[in-house]
């Protein structure tokens, strides 16, 4: 069954959006939703270390965190899951490490693929859906939700770089030079929640038409 991932900046919607498609896909069998970093009680570990605002955490650090908690999500609960039939959908995956370790802090491409190799033995999603929305309304909306996390923190230019290699991520170039990544489809995450649900669902239906 398919692995799906949401990926976007902050305030996107990614995880109201997450569970209005597990809604719509239970009727196409059991669906699993997991988020990065966590899933685990190591990732949860993780997380929470890398999310607190108090703290100091190398560029290096952050990245090798990240890839921590996704080898141990891949190996205990994605991959296990996928072979027992469920449709697996990803709050975040390695696209994120690419657009905020990547292009965010300016650590090197060719180490953070391989090291996501290793992290992800090589596990490519069916499809990635790009929730797309201006960086000033994300951090306002996830202002508006709770004080800012360590990562929302960053300064106004970190966040343009990453929404910049989000966009970049689903273009028909980035995509043929980073077969890992398999089909990005950006959706427009501006509007209302049922109209982002709708644009996403069609998404979806489009890239996987069995789940239609």
């Amino acid at each position: 069954m398919p692995l799906i991932v949401l990926e976007g900046p902050e305030g996107a919607g990614k995880t109201t959006q997450i569970a209005l498609l597990a809604k719509r896909l239970a009727s196409r069998g059991r669906v699993v939703s997991l988020r990065e970093p966590g899933g685990t009680p190591l990732g949860d570990d993780v997380r929470r270390v890398l999310l607190d605002p108090k703290s100091d955490v190398s560029p290096n650090a952050e990245a090798l965190l990240y890839m921590a908690s996704r080898a141990q999500l891949v190996q205990r609960e994605v991959a296990p899951a996928i072979a027992a039939g469920a449709i697996v959908l990803l709050d975040r995956f390695f696209l994120s490490t690419y657009a905020y370790q990547v292009a965010g802090r300016g650590l090197s491409e060719a180490l953070v693929v391989s090291a996501n190799r290793l992290a992800t033995a090589d596990l490519r999603p069916d499809v990635t859906i790009l929730l797309a929305l201006p960086v000033e309304e994300g951090l306002a909306r996830a202002k508006s939700r709770s004080a800012h996390d360590r990562i929302e923190q960053a300064d106004a230019a970190f966040h343009r770089r990453v929404a910049q290699a989000f966009t970049e991520f689903a273009t028909p170039a980035w995509q043929a030079s980073h077969p890992e990544a398999g089909p990005v489809v950006a959706v427009d995450a501006r509007g209302s929640i049922d109209v982002v649900a709708a644009r996403l669902g069609a998404a979806v239906s489009a890239k996987l038409p069995a789940l239609g």
